[in-house]
């Protein structure tokens, strides 16, 4: 592994910690604001899940390949997100309870939770875009993660703080949630390096576990508080930014 290459991986996990330093910028953000921040995350990860992950994986490999390596990844979160304890990004869990109810050290532990699980899968893809395709791949995923990380931190860090955990604290918190991400990227770096066979099962993994967090958390935390059609806007331009990023790269 190059230094280049490490450089992005840990750029990548790293990017989470700036938009949660911009929760000590702005007071008190608008629900408006947090469903368009995580609607441009969904739609960046959507279109890195695409160009970045899936047509690379088809390049390398059989439908056949790709799809069983999509299941397990769609599986492997699913199962997590079903057997571990952990709140969803707004704090909403099914079933309507409102995390505002429980303890914020509670709430604090349960966001982390949740913000690792959806972490893993990024780690994972910025590793195997390196293994599959070195920096002509890898450069344009960890530039599309670490985009996407930004609002993303930002959108983890408000709910915490309004909850009546302290600023700081919050963004501490979700910038903490990156660090899984460089782990996540160099494990599967070098796993997928000495077994090249698997690498297209191996991208299409990372595609079906980015999948399911997109389609489980995001779109819908983004449409459940009234603002539908900005958090859609904000998802056509992310995905918009991500096609422009892909094309230049």
């Amino acid at each position: 592994m190059d230094a280049e290459t490490l450089f992005w991986i840990l750029a990548a996990g790293a990017a989470t910690g700036l938009g949660a330093i911009g929760l000590l910028t702005i007071r008190r953000p608008s629900e408006r604001l947090l469903d368009s921040l995580l609607g441009f995350t969904a739609g960046v990860m959507l279109a890195a899940t695409s160009f970045s992950l899936l047509v690379p994986a088809l390049d390398r490999g059989t439908v056949g390949e790709v799809l069983v390596g999509f299941a397990l990844g769609s599986g492997f979160i699913a199962l997590l997100d079903a057997r571990i304890p952990h709140a969803h990004a707004r704090f909403r869990e099914k079933g309507g309870m409102a995390a505002e109810e429980r303890a914020a050290a509670q709430r604090s532990v349960l966001l982390l939770t949740a913000l690792t699980i959806h972490n893993i899968p990024e780690g994972l893809a910025v590793g195997l875009a390196f293994a599959a395709g070195g920096s002509e791949l890898g450069v344009p995923l960890a530039l599309a993660i670490g985009i996407q990380n930004i609002p993303e931190g930002f959108a983890a860090a408000a709910p915490l703080a309004q909850a009546g955990v302290s600023r700081r604290s919050a963004a501490l918190v979700a910038a903490a949630t990156g660090a899984v991400e460089p782990p996540a990227a160099l494990a599967a770096f070098f796993a997928f390096e000495l077994a090249d066979v698997l690498l297209a099962a191996g991208l299409g993994f990372a595609a079906g576990a980015m999948l399911y967090v997109i389609v489980d958390e995001l779109i819908p935390e983004s449409h459940g508080h009234g603002y539908e059609l900005a958090a859609s806007l904000a998802l056509l331009a992310g995905f918009a930014l991500m096609l422009t990023l892909d094309n230049v790269f």
